[in-house]
């Protein structure tokens, strides 16, 4: 995996700005493979969600983890997507951690907001981690939406 920015250019090694990137590889239900408009292959994890495991090394799938990466595959395998990060922009495993969106697929064509729809599905808990904590109400109020109407998880797993 190559670091955004560090190549022949000299740039920084973290990315500025939002990022456009094709998703390569849906890995669960908040980590994709991205290829950068620069070649650069990266991971991302989605910021401020967690959906319960399927590709763990030593953890069983969890209850609602299929469903979680199936619904992630339909909304951004294959497309164009805009990365926004937020204070934080890798994790302790070197992946990018950002807000995901696919341009045009919202209502009223506006982006979707991946994040913020797994978590209004009822397919994500909410997780977060100062200081990448800029939509943490708004994950907190869906996922508690979700979990009062009982969608996904919220109705199917204990």
């Amino acid at each position: 995996m190559s670091r955004c920015g560090t190549g022949s250019g000299g740039g920084s090694a973290e990315p500025q700005g939002p990022l456009r990137a094709q998703v390569t590889h849906v890995v669960d239900g908040d980590t994709v493979d991205v290829r950068l408009a620069d070649g650069d292959e990266e991971t991302v994890r989605y910021i401020g969600i967690d959906t319960p495991e399927t590709v763990k090394p030593g953890t069983p799938v969890q209850c609602g983890g299929p469903r979680a990466h199936d619904v992630n595959e339909r909304l951004v395998d294959g497309r164009t997507v805009i990365l926004r990060f937020d204070e934080e922009h890798r994790d302790v495993y070197g992946r990018l951690l950002a807000y995901v969106y696919v341009p045009g697929e919202g209502r009223g064509g506006r982006p979707l907001f991946v994040n913020a729809e797994l978590a209004r599905r009822g397919l994500a808990r909410t997780l977060t981690i100062p200081p990448n904590d800029s939509f943490a109400p708004l994950f907190a109020l869906l996922a508690a939406r979700a979990g009062a109407a009982g969608r996904g998880l919220w109705g199917s797993c204990p």
